[in-house]
């Protein structure tokens, strides 16, 4: 969860992010950091749905940068954990062909964060 003390001065929401991990929230620092404007989970694609319609499948991607119209997965989880996450942004590739969006692994997540010196946060 975000610290109540963190402010972010490039985040464009109307409510302070609730973020699912440290590793988000560390993310959201970098972007800040370079007064990249961003937005949390602005957006939820829906990826199936059943015969009546209903949604059986969605994918709401971690962050948006809309300077650069490119959605952000953050996934800190072991490589070989990650196949679930690239299938859902495969199919968000399939069905909406104009959407950015890149999955940042663990090994791009801790070279920033060693790039940054986040450790000491």
């Amino acid at each position: 969860m975000a610290d109540k003390e963190t402010k972010f001065t490039s985040y464009m929401g109307d409510t302070p992010p609730q973020f699912a991990n440290s590793s988000e929230e560390e993310c959201a620092k970098i972007l800040d950091y370079y007064r990249i404007p961003w937005m949390y989970e602005p957006r939820t694609f829906v990826l199936e749905r059943d015969a009546k319609g209903l949604v059986v499948e969605a994918f709401t991607p971690d962050f948006y940068l809309p300077e650069q119209d490119l959605f952000i997965e953050l996934t800190t989880m072991k490589q070989a954990h990650v196949t679930k996450k690239n299938m859902k942004i495969r199919k968000i590739k399939e069905r909406f062909p104009e959407i950015n969006i890149k999955l940042f692994y663990k090994k791009d997540f801790l070279k920033l964060a060693h790039k940054y010196d986040l450790s000491h946060e």
